[in-house]
């Protein structure tokens, strides 16, 4: 089947994913500059998660041009990515105005995590369903970038018990590692 549907209909959960997001944003109260102190965790929760979801965004765009169809299969597995970023405008809020607890900052790593195992299970079903000879197949590779990724992310998660910020910062780290399109999909389709 084709892959049109499955990429308007991910296109548009994400959409609304943003959207969701950007209305949990607060107005402070009073028009000065003091007024903005309140809402900085959240407005900066909100950045760290509006860039992780354009990673998703982007990265899932420049997979799915790398393929001809997708299956059953397939459909599943974009549902469950879809599933775990949908997860993203609650963690962002509750990390946003709990930035110093671990349970908010740990429970935003498990979302991250679990939306990371499932775009690796999207890319290998993918692969599967395109060969292993396949464009994808080859420009996904070893995917040591996607291996860190999620070795990060479970050491950040119980770290966020110790020590809240550190895991912060390697949230941080995890999105600048990605902030730059994953070029590897073009090189392979431009060959």
């Amino acid at each position: 089947m084709g892959k049109e549907r499955l990429e308007a209909f991910s296109d548009g959960v994400i959409a609304i994913i943003i959207t969701i997001m950007v209305l949990e944003l607060k107005v402070p109260q009073g028009a000065n500059w003091a007024a903005l102190g309140p809402v900085i965790p959240v407005l900066l929760s909100y950045i760290l998660s509006f860039v992780f979801v354009g990673i998703y965004w982007t990265n899932h765009h420049h997979m799915l041009r790398a393929v001809r169809t997708v299956n059953g299969r397939v459909l599943w597995a974009n549902l469950h990515l879809l599933f775990w970023l949908s997860l993203t405008p609650f963690v962002t809020g509750w990390m946003g105005q709990n930035y110093s607890a671990a349970r908010p900052v740990a429970l935003y790593g498990v979302v991250l995590l679990m939306a990371a195992v499932a775009y690796t299970i999207l890319a290998r079903a993918l692969v599967a369903h395109e060969g292993e000879k396949s464009a994808l197949a080859h420009a996904i590779g070893e995917d040591r970038k996607g291996k860190v990724s999620l070795l990060l992310y479970a050491v950040a998660i119980p770290l966020s018990f110790a020590k809240p910020w550190i895991a912060i910062a390697i949230y941080v780290f995890v999105a600048l590692m990605w902030f730059v399109p994953d070029r590897r999909i073009e090189k392979a389709l431009a060959e």
